[in-house]
């Protein structure tokens, strides 16, 4: 078997956190952590004046190389986005109320 488990973790590579988002990556490791992909959207969001999405989307097309990997981040005002360059990725998410009925659920694999 090939490949190792966890080594995305390491902060700011798979996994930041600051005043202005939260991170977390999956995918291969060895890309994730070359490109610090964590770290990189907060950085985008703070210098370029990004909102959250806008900087997911800056450090999936401009920051990631060769490799797979897809990020979920959470802004501190509850903002929550995502991105992935693999043909697919399993996500779900609840949007609006989380106490009543109002929202609804998220649940996707393709683009």
């Amino acid at each position: 078997m090939t490949g190792s488990i966890g080594d995305s973790a390491t902060i700011g590579a798979g996994t930041y956190a600051c005043d202005l988002c939260g991170v977390s990556c999956t995918g291969e490791g060895e890309t994730i952590i070359r490109g610090t992909l964590a770290k990189e959207v907060a950085a985008v969001m703070e210098y370029r004046g990004l909102k959250l999405q806008q900087a997911v989307d800056f450090v999936m097309q401009e920051r990631l190389d060769q490799g797979f990997a897809g990020l979920i981040a959470v802004s501190k005002n509850g903002e929550v986005a995502f991105g992935f360059n693999a043909k697919g990725i399993f996500r779900g998410r609840w949007l609006g109320a989380w106490a009543t009925e109002d929202g609804y659920m998220e649940v996707g694999i393709w683009n």
